[in-house]
């Protein structure tokens, strides 16, 4: 005879909900001061249940913010960045319309507490890499950047940090949005060539961007799905 009682539950959707859970404490308390058994308590489940998840509390956490980092990277990908300044300005403006991405890249100590280090070493902020040096070099041979360019992901950080502490250094707060039009302007003018290119190049730098952009969102994905758990999908 078939058992009666509760249907079981989806383990990613049991996941999801404890992550929000999390998010929502983490964003009132800070990190330093969120339990396991807060997190329990708020998402309706038991304690036990989250370590069927996550080993520890700092694993809970890395997975929340990867889901975070998912999440920006698709809502940077719905608005189809056509230019490098376009990718990274975005991914500012993303970033910082999320409460948790904003500390991770404005190094929030009060949120983050012992990951505040995260805003430079985490896989969360900013991840570039093999995929970043041919995105580079295609858009050198399109006429997009300078070919005597060099060190463009210090270049691009250096951008991206120095325009989202700004608002900590003047004495007027600076809209989010032009936080991003300023790394979008910088980031142009610092690697483009200046010149208005034909629209067949125009075109396949979009296919280029949007290609990183493409192998970045999968990267986060697949970072996420580890830490849901091995054969769970990140979404």
């Amino acid at each position: 005879m078939a058992r009666v009682g509760r249907p079981p539950q989806d383990p990613v959707q049991r996941a999801y909900r404890i992550l929000n859970a999390a998010a929502e404490l983490v964003l009132r308390w800070g990190y330093d001061k969120t339990t396991i058994d807060d997190v329990a308590k708020r998402a309706g489940v038991a304690k036990g249940t989250i370590y069927l998840h996550w080993k520890t509390r700092d694993d809970l956490f890395v997975a929340l913010l990867r889901r975070e980092r998912v999440l920006v990277m698709e809502e940077v990908r719905a608005n189809a960045p056509a230019t490098p300044g376009e990718l990274f300005g975005r991914f500012v403006g993303a970033a910082l319309g999320r409460p948790l991405m904003r500390a991770v890249l404005v190094g929030d100590s009060e949120v983050l507490g012992k990951f505040t280090r995260m805003r430079r070493h985490s896989t969360t902020g900013l991840e570039l890499g093999p995929a970043f040096d041919a995105y580079i070099e295609r858009l050198i041979e399109y006429g997009a950047v300078r070919e005597q360019t060099r060190d463009n992901m210090i270049a691009i950080a250096a951008i991206v940090y120095g325009f989202v502490s700004l608002p900590d250094m003047l004495p007027e707060k600076v809209p989010d949005e032009r936080i991003a039009e300023l790394v979008t302007d910088t980031i142009e003018r610092t690697l483009g060539t200046g010149g208005k290119l034909p629209d067949d190049d125009a075109r396949a730098v979009a296919r280029a961007t949007l290609d990183l952009l493409d192998a970045m969102t999968e990267t986060a994905r697949g970072k996420l799905a580890i830490s849901l758990g091995a054969g769970e999908r990140a979404r």
